[in-house]
């Protein structure tokens, strides 16, 4: 990981094709020991979960829309999806200098899937809440982040006693690392123990998603 960490710092301050291309093979380099590292990560977390695979994002950045004209990520990103439709959410890892986190949850929830989390919040939080405090899952993961809405969502009271989680868009948690943890040679022994803790949350989250409101599965229709 240390090359990786380096190699962005370089990157950074030489953000232009032709400095890339002139790194290319360093950087094809260590984007396959990030594979590779993705990939161990995913082997061990499938001793007791259900991941549908590794995806490592492309460097490349889309400019298309964005002031930012730099051509290129300086970071790596990698993210893991749980197998659907029975279990639902996913995993993901991102690697640049200073800034190193790894992030769990839901980040992009179609419409029909957001509505059904929120009626089951509206319905009953408590197992939610109990989750979400549990101390080994509170000292790992802190608070619920994500996206929201500034008031109530279409059909909600804003009046609601738990519309502080069902106007978010996004049930999202993030654990930051620093540099010398990521170096660190059980880096990848931490974040394995770090996702497996959230797992509880997950599991929740799928069974609301597999199920209707009165508990009946969605899946044996």
């Amino acid at each position: 990981m240390k090359e990786v960490l380096s190699f962005f710092k370089k990157l950074e301050k030489n953000n232009n094709r032709e400095w890339f291309e002139l790194n290319k093979p360093e950087f094809k380099r260590i984007e396959a020991e990030v594979k590779h590292f993705g990939q161990q990560l995913k082997e061990a977390l499938e001793a007791t979960e259900h991941i549908d695979r590794v995806k490592l994002f492309r460097v490349y950045r889309d400019v298309r829309f964005s002031k930012d004209k730099t051509p290129y990520k300086t970071h790596f990103g990698i993210s893991m999806h749980r197998e659907k439709p029975r279990y639902r959410g996913g995993y993901y890892v991102h690697l640049k200098p200073n800034e190193n986190f790894a992030a769990v949850g839901f980040w992009d929830q179609n419409k029909e899937d957001l509505l059904r989390i929120r009626k089951e919040l509206e319905l009953d939080p408590s197992e939610f809440r109990e989750l979400m405090h549990e101390s080994d899952f509170k000292n790992t993961w802190g608070n619920l982040e994500g996206e929201e809405v500034k008031t109530a969502p279409k059909g909600f009271s804003k009046e609601d006693p738990n519309i502080d989680l069902i106007r978010k868009k996004m049930f999202l948690f993030r654990k930051k690392f620093s540099d010398k943890e990521v170096l660190s040679p059980n880096f990848l022994e931490q974040l394995t123990q770090d996702f497996r803790t959230v797992r509880p949350f997950l599991d929740y989250m799928s069974s609301v998603l597999t199920t209707d409101l009165n508990g009946v599965s969605l899946l044996d229709n």
